[in-house]
């Protein structure tokens, strides 16, 4: 069977935990560290994600506490395809979206893409781990690598 998109997360060491953020601007400056350390993005890539959401809104949060990072296709500084992947235990308030609606998220899944089929195929993953929540809750309370592991283990994500 093919990796998973968590088992690649972890064997990149694309991971990090953390108690709290200072704010979302900080929260995506930190889920991109672990993605710069490994040549996957620059060091400024976060800056573009953090544009893009001043831009145009909290658009990359969604429900459950699950933000998706993320700057716009062919970004300068994604250097290779690849996903981060950061826990917060405290609330990270992206502010409201055009609705009003207050958006704060936990998890987050920041996203570099360089090829576009890989980056396609990664964003379907998530999606079958977006709609598991008892795996979404176990990541939630997850403080190691093994962690994820153990939580995909046990809430295995629909398969396509």
């Amino acid at each position: 069977m093919a990796e998973t998109i968590l088992q690649k997360i972890v064997e990149r060491g694309h991971y990090k935990f953390v108690d709290r953020v200072d704010s979302w601007q900080d929260a995506v400056r930190l889920s991109t560290e672990s993605l710069v350390k490994t040549g996957y993005v620059s060091e400024n890539y976060y800056k573009q994600i953090v544009d893009c959401i001043e831009k145009y809104g909290p658009y990359v949060v969604f429900d459950h506490y699950i933000a998706m990072p993320h700057s716009s296709e062919g970004a300068e500084g994604a250097k290779k395809t690849g996903i981060g992947f950061m826990r917060v235990k405290e609330d990270v308030d992206f502010g409201k979206d055009e609705d009003g609606e207050q958006k704060v998220a936990r998890l987050l899944f920041t996203l570099a893409a360089k090829d576009p089929g890989e980056h396609m195929d990664n964003i379907q993953q998530l999606m079958g781990i977006f709609c598991n929540e008892p795996l979404i809750d176990a990541l939630l309370e997850a403080n190691t690598p093994e962690d994820i592991l153990a939580a995909e283990a046990k809430y295995p994500p629909e398969e396509e």
